[in-house]
């Protein structure tokens, strides 16, 4: 997701690890065919984005096309390298844009329509664009966690509302994101102006200020440096922006095992980040992109993402790992804001978030 996700550095490692294997594959001059006539496709991605061992030589073995990963930095990075690259892209195919940078790709016509092979099995309120220059893939709910030990120990109940975290008795509690940096943390800035309204939210933000929230660049620094819930967390505020998933992912990679995550999610204040796909427009493998599109919705993609990156397939019908079905979070309640809304004020509530909090 635009996302960096819980653990992210075992998952960036592995992310890396086989973004080299990847490019290994390739062609040597990079002109992405091979000496052979074979073809090999650029997917230009998030640093967070990683799959299994198995998955792209599955859509190997079934097209003849290999798969090589240019991973660029977080979402709104990897955007701007595709609008720079206009035309003469430097990938075939973009994954892991989302709501938050949508209208401001498809303004820069940097996609393809293409309507891919298993998108009649995608929930209509997943879709991302009528048109189908961007195909949904995955899905994930930017949350506030919170450390089950320290509630449990000092007696104080669980916040129930984002109201409620603007009360003395939550005061120094919570770390967020800043959203001029972090894709959670943007996320979650979205998320107060959708529960309070374009005119509403900075009175909120303002009693966070008052109750002295903490601000952090990025996800990593908030979940593991001011954090106290995580596994690997070294900080004291017990209440975080993160994701619905975390709570499996500190079941998964714990060392000694656990049974239970030591981190719950709050389901007040959700925000849904739905990730899409698109190939790039001036593309010199435009049918060969169409069948990678295609494979990012196959079963067999979308059965390997729940564990791979902590997040939710689109495709109905996909059956979920036992691990994090046990112990992730789905909110009832989650909101969303107009994409158009977003690119339209997304800098000037930045902005304003920014002089509000900060200064």
């Amino acid at each position: 997701m635009s996302s960096p996700h819980p653990l992210r550095r075992a998952l960036l490692a592995v992310a890396l690890l086989l973004g080299v294997a990847l490019a290994a594959c390739g062609d040597d001059d990079g002109a992405g065919d091979g000496p052979d006539g074979s073809v090999t496709l650029r997917l230009l991605t998030h640093d967070s984005f990683a799959v299994s061992d198995g998955v792209f030589e599955a859509f190997t073995a079934e097209t003849g096309i290999r798969v090589e990963l240019l991973q660029g930095g977080d979402a709104g990075t990897v955007v701007n390298q595709a609008i720079l690259t206009k035309g003469n892209p430097q990938a075939d195919v973009l994954f892991g844009i989302d709501s938050t940078f949508l209208s401001r790709a498809l303004a820069e016509d940097l996609f393809v329509p293409h309507e891919a092979e298993g998108l009649d099995l995608v929930p209509d309120e997943l879709l991302l664009d009528e048109e189908h220059r961007v195909t949904p893939v995955t899905y994930g709910d930017v949350c506030i966690n919170y450390d089950r030990a320290w509630f449990a120990e000092h007696d104080v109940p669980l916040p129930e509302s984002l109201d409620d975290l603007t009360e003395p008795r939550y005061q120094d509690l919570l770390v967020v994101e800043n959203p001029a940096t972090s894709s959670p943390g943007l996320a979650f800035l979205l998320a107060t102006i959708a529960e309070y309204g374009e005119d509403g939210w900075q009175d909120w933000w303002a009693k966070a200020r008052d109750n002295g929230v903490a601000v952090t660049s990025g996800w990593e620094d908030a979940y593991y440096g001011e954090f106290s819930g995580g596994s690997a967390s070294e900080g004291t505020r017990p209440l975080v922006v993160s994701y619905a998933s975390s709570p499996p992912a500190e079941v998964i990679y714990a060392d000694p095992p656990v049974d239970e995550a030591p981190t719950g999610v709050l389901t007040a204040g959700c925000y849904r980040q739905i990730e899409g796909a698109g190939i790039l427009a001036g593309t010199e493998h435009e049918e060969e992109a169409r069948l990678l599109v295609d494979f990012l919705l196959s079963e067999t993609f979308q059965a390997d993402v729940a564990l791979s990156m902590f997040v939710y397939p689109v495709r109905e019908g996909v059956e979920l790992p036992e691990a994090f079905v046990a112990h992730a979070v789905t909110p009832e309640d989650v909101v969303t804001l107009d994409p158009d809304l977003i690119h339209e004020h997304r800098e000037a509530w930045i902005d304003e978030w920014t002089d509000l909090v900060l200064r």
